[in-house]
């Protein structure tokens, strides 16, 4: 049976386990899926306002796509090495210069995680108090991308520094 991973980016192979591949393409699926549901909300939103019959769920599943593809994008990011950090200064450098900042960097990213994880934890036990309308739906439904969001980067995190103090290349 052939691997479905097209999507799973292989630099930086090193740093990656394959365990964790599937999370990656799938997670390059829901960006897509979020980007292109958000595009077709809009459009039709667009559309229906200009003919004078608004769609009345179009704003709250605009803000459902674009909040799930931005949490999904950002764990996606962090799987891919591709979100923004102090990469170039660290990549100008070698030696254990370059370990320190390597680590520095993905310790901060793994610090923001975990507040992610326990304050988004809380924002979503809180979400149970206020509805979304007109769906009725709690809030808790869009906070919770955050915690989960949050694990995930935190669990990349993890496998990039343990793969990039274990591996040969190092985080080169």
């Amino acid at each position: 049976m052939k691997r479905f991973d097209a999507l799973v980016l292989q630099e930086q192979r090193h740093l990656k386990w394959r365990a964790l591949d599937a999370v990656e393409n799938l997670l390059m699926i829901l960006c897509g899926i979020a980007i292109a549901g958000f595009s077709i909300v809009v459009l039709a939103d667009i559309v229906t306002r200009a003919l004078g019959h608004p769609l009345v769920w179009a704003q709250e599943t605009m803000m459902s796509f674009f909040i799930y593809g931005i949490f999904a994008g950002v764990a996606a990011a962090t799987r891919r090495n591709d979100h923004l950090y102090l990469a170039v200064l660290a990549e100008s450098m070698s030696g254990s210069t370059r370990l320190f900042f390597e680590l520095f960097n993905r310790g901060v990213v793994l610090g923001v995680a975990l507040c992610m994880v326990y304050f988004g934890y809380l924002n979503y036990l809180d979400g149970f108090k206020s509805l979304r309308m007109p769906s009725m739906t709690p809030m808790a439904t869009l906070y919770a991308a955050i915690p989960i969001c949050g694990v995930l980067v935190a669990l990349f995190t993890v496998e990039q520094i343990v793969n990039g103090l274990h591996e040969a290349e190092g985080f080169e």
